[in-house]
């Protein structure tokens, strides 16, 4: 079920232009209101005097239409948005613990928001509703910054906030790395939406330029890289990109990842019925972790495929046959929680559609 609503969101492209003739505080000031404070009138900013407010109520509009679609649960809720130059993009807020327990009382949990890179995604992806619309462009940082601040305001008025940003929404985060990384900073600054560097996480189809690039980076985000083939025949029949990365290249930059920073990397993999789910893709799987990279750094998060096309979900049994054949050969493996499937809003059917 979906409702039109009229969300407040800064254009904070041309915030700098009207703030230029103002002391340099005032910049501050003005994206503390909106990032910290989370204002949704300028005549809330009330560190910022009268005349100022009027001019950026008149000359930077805060106003964007936005189409919110509710899944029954609750769990989850999907963001049409609209940006300037008429381009749609979808974005996804998922409340982990928010179902009842037996006590029929729920429990405050987590608010993770899925956030698009990019309009559309080149990678073309043969699972993913994204990989059909083609590219369009890359969004802006503060475009990106702004799907976060969207669902940040919505949460305020539940006393909540938004505790993880996952970047694996529409688009691949590293050929839009410059912006992507400039929206982390934003959504890092401890006086704005103050979200933890562990609290955020990119994942990648595995460009490897990316993965070096993030390992020098001073904030210390989460890296997962969409694997979805334990080999290259298979990788290459389900992701483009395996042309011009074979898997042996994000796998030798993955483990020079790990071995400079020491850090965990999620290895996703969506299980396609009869596709990539057999018993020998998960003994291969196995191998690769536990040969080409690291069993304590590395570990695998299986996703059951959230039908966009030709393909089918593996059955849950298959999930589980797949599971214990990893877990028994000492490669760590969690299940991701189906979200967003009643508002197509989960893994691979971002689409964008008006």
């Amino acid at each position: 079920m979906g409702f039109r609503i009229s969300i407040e969101i800064v254009d904070l492209s041309k915030l700098e232009t009207i703030l230029a003739g103002e002391p340099a505080y005032r910049a501050k000031q003005a994206r503390e209101a909106v990032f910290g404070s989370l204002i949704d009138d300028w005549s809330q900013a009330r560190e910022l005097p009268e005349n100022l407010r009027q001019k950026l109520a008149a000359e930077c509009s805060l106003d964007i239409n936005a189409e919110i679609f509710h899944s029954k649960d609750g769990a989850s809720a999907k963001a049409l948005i609209t940006l300037a130059d008429g381009a749609k993009i979808e974005t996804v807020l998922m409340r982990h613990g928010s179902r009842p327990r037996a006590s029929l009382a729920f429990q405050a949990g987590r608010n993770t928001v899925c956030v698009s890179s990019q309009v559309g995604c080149p990678m073309g992806c043969a699972f993913c509703a994204t990989g059909k619309m083609g590219f369009k462009r890359n969004l802006s940082a503060d475009e990106i910054a702004e799907q976060v601040l969207l669902f940040a305001r919505i949460l305020k008025k539940e006393g909540r906030r938004v505790d993880n940003v996952v970047f694996m929404g529409m688009g691949e985060p590293f050929l839009n790395y410059a912006n992507v990384m400039a929206a982390v900073k934003i959504l890092n600054d401890q006086r704005g939406l103050n979200i933890g560097g562990r609290h955020i996480s990119i994942s990648t189809c595995g460009v490897v330029e990316g993965i070096e690039k993030l390992v020098d980076e001073p904030i210390q985000v989460n890296l997962a890289i969409s694997l979805h083939a334990p080999n290259d025949a298979l990788r290459s029949k389900l992701m483009p990109i395996n042309a011009k990365y074979p898997l042996k290249k994000p796998v030798e930059t993955i483990a020079h990842y790990i071995e400079r920073t020491n850090r965990r990397v999620m290895l996703e993999y969506i299980m396609i019925d009869k596709v990539n789910d057999s018993d020998d893709c998960a003994r291969e799987l196995a191998d690769l972790v536990k040969t080409r990279l690291s069993p304590k750094l590395a570990f695998v998060n299986l996703i059951r495929y959230n039908p966009t096309g030709e393909f089918l979900a593996s059955p849950p049994e298959r999930v589980k046959a797949f599971k214990d054949i990893l877990m028994k050969a000492g490669v760590e493996t969690t299940e991701r929680y189906r979200f967003g499937r009643q508002i197509k809003a989960a893994c691979g059917q971002l689409a964008a559609k008006s």
